[in-house]
């Protein structure tokens, strides 16, 4: 299966349509480096934009679906059993930094399960999406994870905590734990897009702390329709909730989480 379903198509298409703007807007950000503010104000409203975009055509295509957006929150449709988790521009400060590393993220949710799932980046023209059941595919390419067995051989995705924002202490014991026995360790600065390339095997596994729903969602089911496996750190399934997430293949996902725990 590399023709996507109807549903996927809708998904696609809100996103590529969302990424024309995003895309304008990166040139033209370029031109703003000298006023943090305006730069600021700038990606808000190209936040904004995006989301605006997405909401429109998927409301038209699923009217009565519930909407989960990073940026106006959950609005409840009519139809209890299904919503949409949409992150318009994960990878902000990236993109406020004219950094070519950015994505945007839809999911969708029937029942409380992530059952279709769209990661854009617009830069590279990178399509990552899976529906469950059906498999990974980016662009019109299957996908499965990377199959590495040993951490020494590894490269590693994660998060750095930052200014207000985040578990310090924790991630330093972390880091100290993973990076010592590991090929190497990387932070992009976009979740979705860790999550994606884990998907691709181009990340042998990521974890990472303090993340909501919008910036998981989308790549939870990547990885897992990669072949791959995704828990909280702590081992739970509970990811939207707990903000927490270790994803990696079958054999490298235990030995994570082992490192993790021993960083508690």
């Amino acid at each position: 299966m590399s023709t996507q379903t109807a549903l996927l198509k809708v998904m696609s298409d809100a996103a590529r349509k969302a990424a024309r703007g995003l895309n304008r807007d990166f040139g033209e950000l370029l031109e703003l480096q000298v006023s943090k503010k305006g730069a600021a104000d700038f990606v808000s409203a190209a936040d904004l934009k995006a989301e605006q975009t997405i909401f429109e055509m998927l409301q038209k295509a699923r009217p009565g679906y519930s909407f989960l957006g990073e940026e106006r929150g959950l609005i409840e449709g009519t139809d209890k059993t299904h919503t949409w988790i949409v992150d318009p521009l994960d990878g902000t400060t990236n993109f406020l930094h004219a950094i070519p590393h950015f994505a945007i993220n839809i999911a969708l949710q029937r029942d409380g399960v992530v059952v279709a799932a769209v990661t854009y980046n617009p830069i590279t023209n990178e399509l990552f999406w899976a529906e469950k059941g059906k498999g990974c595919f980016v662009n019109d390419k299957r996908l499965r994870v990377a199959a590495r067995q040993h951490l020494n051989e590894s490269v590693l995705a994660t998060g750095i905590p930052f200014l207000g924002h985040g578990q310090h202490a924790t991630f330093l014991k972390e880091l100290h734990q993973i990076s010592q026995r590991v090929a190497g360790v990387r932070r992009f600065g976009a979740a979705a897009l860790d999550l994606a390339f884990v998907a691709a095997g181009r990340f042998d596994g990521y974890w990472e702390r303090d993340l909501k729903p919008w910036d998981l969602a989308a790549g939870l089911l990547l990885v897992s329709e990669a072949g791959g496996k995704v828990t909280t750190i702590e081992g739970g399934d509970d990811m939207l909730t707990a903000g927490s997430i270790c994803a990696a293949n079958l054999e490298l996902h235990p030995l994570i989480q082992q490192r993790l725990r021993a960083a508690a």
